[in-house]
C-alpha cells in the first residue's frame, strides 16, 4: 500500500523540512489537499505552494498528486500541472462537465482521478470509471485536517474493488482520504484500498514524522 503524507496538517513554518522528513523515510507521494473555501469551507494553498515544493519532490523522485476541492477545476488544471503536478483528482460533486474535465488533464500530461464524498454513492462513477487511473473515496467530510474516520468509508472501499474487478479495471488505483491512522490502515488495505493518505497521522506537534510513518508501515506489517 502506497502512504501519501497530506502537507494539509504540516508546520507550514518548516514545511520545506517536513516534507523532507518524509521524503528521507521512504515516502514517494505527497497529496496536496487545495481547498477555495467555497467547495469545502476552508482555504489551504494554491499553485505557488507547488511551484515551490516542485525541487524537493524532484529530488527524491517522489509525486505530487493534488486532489482539488474546488469549484470550477477545469478553470485551474494547466495552472497545476506547470506547477509541477504529476497527478490531479477532482470531485464529482464540483465539475460540471466531468469527462471534459478528465479530458484535459490527461491532454495536459498528468493522470486524472476522481473523488467521492462520503455520501455521494459509488453509482456516480458508473460513466467516468474507464476513464480514470485513480478514484479517492473520502471517509471524512472533506475541509479539515484531523477529522475521525466515518466508518461507512470501508465498505465503500470494498464495494468499489468488487465493482473494479468486476468491470476488468483493477489497473485503477483506490485512493483514502480522512482518518487514516494505524488503527484504521489495515483495515482500508484489506478493504482494496492501494493508496492512503494520512496527514493528522504523520505531521503534528511533537511527531516524529520518521516514526510516525514507521507506525503506519507497522500496522501494514512492512519493516521500516
Amino acid at each position: 500500500m502506497i502512504l501519501a503524507p497530506s502537507i494539509l496538517t504540516a508546520d507550514f513554518l518548516r514545511l520545506g523540512a517536513e516534507v523532507e522528513a518524509a521524503l528521507t523515510a521512504g515516502i514517494r507521494w505527497l497529496h496536496l489537499d487545495v481547498m477555495d473555501g467555497r467547495f469545502v469551507p476552508n482555504i489551504s494553498f494554491g499553485p505557488p505552494v507547488v511551484r515551490a515544493l516542485r525541487p524537493l519532490a524532484a529530488r527524491y523522485d517522489a509525486i505530487l498528486d493534488a486532489h482539488l476541492m474546488i469549484v470550477e477545476p477545469e478553470r485551474y488544471l494547466e495552472t497545476f500541472v506547470a506547477a509541477g503536478c504529476e497527478r490531479i483528482t477532482v470531485h464529482i460533486e464540483a465539475s460540471t462537465h466531468l469527462h471534459r474535465t478528465v479530458q484535459t488533464i490527461r491532454a495536459l500530461g498528468a493522470r486524472p482521478g476522481v473523488a467521492l464524498n462520503p455520501a455521494t454513492p459509488l453509482g456516480a462513477l458508473e460513466e467516468i470509471l474507464p476513464e480514470v487511473d485513480l478514484v479517492l473515496i473520502m471517509t471524512v467530510n472533506p475541509g479539515f485536517g484531523g477529522q475521525s474516520f466515518i466508518p461507512g468509508g470501508l465498505d465503500k472501499v470494498a464495494r468499489l474493488r468488487q465493482i473494479l474487478r468486476a468491470r476488468r479495471l483493477e489497473h485503477i488505483d483506490i485512493q483514502v482520504d480522512g482518518g487514516v491512522n494505524p488503527e484504521t490502515i489495515g483495515l482500508l488495505r484489506d478493504a482494496g484500498a492501494t493508496v492512503a493518505v494520512a496527514g493528522a497521522a504523520i505531521f503534528g506537534p511533537d511527531r516524529g514524522i520518521a516514526s510516525a510513518i514507521g507506525a503506519l508501515r507497522a500496522a501494514l506489517g512492512e519493516q521500516g
